[in-house]
């Protein structure tokens, strides 16, 4: 239930940071780190333990943690309560104390290991993709790019480009899914041929065979053509076959 889970740090590696920790702060410290696989952990069986350290948010943790020993045969453990330190750089977002939460939000939009290496690929440019559902920012993320200089790939054009009269898949579109879904100027009338695709997977994967085959050759060529303009870097938008 953590917030950002998939950004914990594996055991080991929090583990050995805490040795070193404690090692700077006190090198002749005697400590035990346990795991937890429970919300207990010792702290209820260990008849050695004297004293459990709590924060105001984990008193109750701790008092639970009493009764359960109690309830073991066990003395109570002394709870000693510490103050939460503030965080005086936490954003509006984040939580006032230090908090590990707030930490790894820090970390969205950072890069967390270096690129793969990948011998096949260039090394320039650098291709980014943006993908998401409607609304999900994809347009805002690209302009933002943009102004950093990224060389802008927008797949929803290269798909307006695919479905004119003279693109790439307009024959096999309309040999598909008939005359029906033409204008009467001859244009492809998207919000029909949408009618028609949508709710049957069958058809929309038809249209995908088709069309996203066209858009990935020309996304290429547009790569290649940034490439030659000397462009470092580019974005490029994915897109609902029909938008």
């Amino acid at each position: 239930d953590k917030v950002l889970a998939e950004l914990i740090e594996p055991y080991e590696l929090r583990a050995s940071k805490l040795r070193e920790f404690l090692q700077d702060v006190q090198p002749s410290l005697r400590y035990d780190i346990v795991p937890l696989a429970d919300p207990y952990g010792p702290s209820v069986t260990d008849p050695d333990l004297q004293c459990l350290v709590v924060s105001e948010e984990t008193r109750k943790g701790g008092e639970a943690v009493n009764k359960r020993r109690l309830e073991n045969g066990l003395p109570e453990l002394a709870l000693y309560e510490i103050l939460l330190m503030k965080d005086p750089d936490h954003s509006q977002n984040e939580e006032e104390k230090i908090s590990s939460s707030s930490l790894r939000q820090r970390l969205l939009g950072t890069l967390l290991r270096p690129p793969r290496q990948d011998p096949a690929l260039p090394s320039h440019p650098y291709v980014i993709g943006l993908t998401g559902g409607t609304g999900s920012g994809k347009t805002s993320i690209a302009r933002l790019l943009g102004h950093l200089g990224a060389f802008i790939i927008d797949a929803d054009k290269l798909g307006h480009t695919v479905y004119s009269s003279s693109g790439p898949a307009y024959e096999q579109v309309v040999a598909t899914f008939g005359a029906e879904i033409l204008n009467q100027d001859g244009t492809i009338n998207r919000r029909v041929l949408g009618a028609k695709v949508f709710g049957n997977q069958e058809k929309l994967k038809s249209l995908t065979d088709i069309v996203w085959p066209e858009i990935a050759q020309m996304v290429k060529e547009q790569i290649k053509e940034a490439a030659a303009q000397g462009n470092r870097w580019l974005s490029t938008t994915t897109q609902n076959p029909l938008s």
